[in-house]
């Protein structure tokens, strides 16, 4: 793949330093102009990727070089190839990555990519200070190419001119604005980072804001600029796999499970699975289909409604008992137990899975995770290799489907003991959450074991009728 989309890459000193703010606004005021901007996000994220699609109009997506390799990367960024620009959003500060190295850093990511990087500095109580942090940035590592500063969160305008004329007189790269403290963040946080664009009321009017902060203080032409010199990258193509004969694949998709990279629901399509969204929050019981993905998200939340929708839970159970196949990640995994526990209060689950899930008040496993499969089951080969990522605030604290684990984890913590992804029958429940364009056997996995399970239903039906 030729890659000639100019792009651009926001990256930060260190977390919360505003590059989110910066990154919508940006996103949101050039699409005010006529730009139409493909929002990417570095790293696992997928809060922050679903705030940039709802600022761009576009499916916001995930570049990651722990996850992906460059023919996946490649992938990923060809889906935004249309598009006028490709704005990337990076994660923690420029170089933090994998290891004292910087390894899958966002730095890393823009050398890749070819992507021009805008550093955006908190320059809270600091003026000439912030000049040395910026060049020690270019002096660290002199290939990434670092094109221009935002400085977040000015006070005044003295400290603003103090801090311009100290980079320029260093001959650090240009100031391309000066985002002003705020009194309150338009961007509400919660335990595992920002509340979701899908559950926040007022998500248009928090773009709004970031749009109206860059609009004001931030050279729009000259971020242009900068993203129209980003280099021509080759990367490698990636062969598309023919469909297969179609099947129903039911999404279980609402506030409490939002977490679904674009690529893997795109991947099911192409392996020719037909999407079926329900939701548990609004009273839907189980529709027909041949398999269940149950995604990440936030289920400790809506404990008491997701156990109040009796009709799902058991549809749900009756269909697994009926040799349906169902793949949860994390928040799936809490949904399929016995019981999520919540403030010490139990909420009866689906009860697919003989587990306990405890809520807890601290991350129990927060970050890449990789693993071998060990053992046998229906989705997996033993042997396959599974890089993913997982960040859960809860436990399996008991039950006896918490030894059927088919995982052994090289890093990570799963649900303990080096083990991840219990599996019972054709149910696949982990911590462990996997992105299709690193996992290629993920998707015709589960597509493959949606068309055994149709099959098996089309030749009791048949049997039935010639019985009948």
């Amino acid at each position: 793949m030729r890659l000639t989309t100019p792009r651009l890459v926001v990256a930060g000193l260190s977390g919360d330093s505003g590059k989110t703010l910066v990154s919508l606004g940006i996103a949101s005021a050039l699409r005010k102009r006529g730009v139409d901007v493909a929002p990417f996000k570095k790293g696992p994220d997928y809060i922050d990727a679903a705030w940039l699609g709802a600022a761009t109009g576009r499916p916001g997506r995930n570049l990651d070089t722990f996850l992906h390799d460059s023919a996946a990367l490649g992938d990923i960024l060809s889906r935004g190839a249309s598009a006028g620009l490709a704005l990337v959003e990076g994660n923690r500060g420029l170089f933090d990555g994998f290891d004292a190295a910087g390894t899958h850093s966002t730095a890393e990511l823009a050398k890749r990519v070819g992507a021009p990087v805008v550093l955006v500095v908190d320059v809270t109580k600091s003026t000439r200070t912030v000049a040395a942090l910026v060049l020690g940035c270019r002096a660290l590592d002199p290939d990434v190419p670092l094109a221009g500063v935002v400085l977040n969160r000015v006070a005044t305008s003295r400290q603003e001119h103090v801090i311009r004329a100290a980079l320029e007189q260093a001959g650090g790269p240009p100031v391309l604005g000066a985002v002003p403290r705020i009194g309150e963040d338009p961007l509400p946080g919660r335990h595992l980072g920002l509340v979701t664009a899908a559950e926040h009321p007022g998500t248009q009017e928090a773009i709004a804001v970031a749009a109206r902060l860059v609009e004001a203080h931030v050279d729009l032409d000259a971020v242009l600029a900068i993203a129209g010199r980003a280099p021509t990258v080759e990367l490698p193509d990636r062969e598309r796999p023919p469909a297969g004969a179609p099947v129903r694949i039911g999404v279980l998709r609402d506030e409490a499970f939002s977490f679904y990279y674009p690529e893997n629901l795109e991947a099911l399509e192409e392996r020719g699975a037909q999407l079926v969204l329900f939701s548990a929050l609004a009273g839907d019981t189980l529709p027909d289909v041949d398999a269940v993905y149950v995604g990440g998200g936030f289920p400790e939340l809506y404990a008491p409604r997701l156990a109040a929708n009796q009709g799902l839970r058991e549809s749900l159970r009756a269909a697994v008992d009926d040799g349906m196949p169902v793949y949860g990640e994390c928040g799936g995994l809490m949904y399929l137990g016995r019981e999520l526990v919540t403030d010490g209060v139990p909420h009866p689950m689906a009860g697919v899975l003989d587990v306990v899930v405890e809520q807890t008040p601290r991350p129990f496993g927060h970050g890449y995770a990789e693993g071998t499969v060990k053992r046998a089951n229906p989705f997996f080969e033993i042997g396959t290799h599974l890089r993913g990522h997982e960040f859960h605030y809860s436990r399996t604290s008991a039950g006896g489907d918490r030894g059927a684990t088919v995982v052994g984890l090289e890093r990570g913590t799963g649900i303990g003991d080096g083990r991840d992804a219990i599996v019972k029958g054709r149910v696949w429940a982990s911590y462990l959450h996997l992105h299709a364009s690193g996992a290629p056997a993920w998707a015709p996995g589960l597509v493959d074991l949606a068309r055994t399970y149709r099959g098996e239903r089309r030749e009791r039906t048949e049997v039935s009728a010639a019985c009948g």
